[in-house]
């Protein structure tokens, strides 16, 4: 009788144990293909991120003496040495001050005109493909509600062609494919919204930047030659 309990509590416990161990990657096949589709999803946010961040870090640096520089050159009546030194500096900002400093001599709201159109040019270029990581954060938690309902119907249907000899196993396989798509679905879906409002945040915070720089290119231009 004792043999007979403890045997069968091995056994209990051996299976408890089976469902522990039980692999991602064997939870992930049960997703069936929308669980594919969130995996493609996921690496594309990644992706996405990463390149965009790289970009934007890239555009972010911006040399110390750049605008000290303009700004001699400017007073100095260098103009073509001031083009020259934003040519050679590949800044979003200095694109913006070079088409500010060749339209010198024109009036001052046509050069500023002409600054703000280069800046939201550079603003667009820098937005790259961030409003794809913006479709992958609201689409992949309804992707995951679909794999929900398409689940549900699956085991609801099993349910009904079983008759009266209706088995756990059974319906387990629309239930997990139920579960994990949902799961999976959110994972990605935050995934997606928090690295997106990390390239928003990055990207307002070079824009500031860059009109920081126009309108200080514009006070120089007020400023008396030296």
């Amino acid at each position: 009788m004792l043999g007979t309990v403890l045997l069968q509590a091995a056994t209990a416990a051996q299976a408890e144990q089976g469902e522990i161990t039980i692999s991602i990657w064997e939870l992930a096949l049960k997703g069936g293909w929308i669980i594919a589709i969130l995996a493609v999803f996921s690496i594309i946010a990644v992706y996405i991120f990463i390149e965009r961040y790289l970009v934007i870090g890239k555009a972010s640096k911006e040399d110390r003496n750049f605008m000290n520089n303009i700004r001699d050159f400017i007073h100095s009546g260098q103009i073509d040495a001031a083009i020259s030194l934003c040519k050679n500096n590949r800044s979003p900002i200095a694109r913006m001050i070079e088409k500010g400093v060749s339209r010198i001599g024109r009036p001052l709201g046509d050069i500023n005109a002409a600054i703000e159109n280069v800046g939201k040019l550079q603003v667009s270029r820098l937005e790259k493909n961030i409003a794809g990581l913006a479709t992958i954060a609201g689409a992949s938690p309804m992707l995951g509600f679909l794999g929900t309902v398409i689940g549900m119907i699956k085991a609801f249907y099993d349910m009904s062609m079983a008759g009266n000899n209706i088995d756990i196993a059974l319906l387990s396989s629309g239930i997990y494919q139920a579960m994990v798509t949902t799961v999976a679905g959110l994972i990605v879906g935050i995934l997606g919204y928090v690295l997106y409002n990390i390239l928003v945040a990055r990207v307002e915070k070079l824009v500031y930047k860059l009109e920081a720089r126009a309108t200080e290119f514009m006070d120089l231009l007020h400023e008396p030659a030296k």
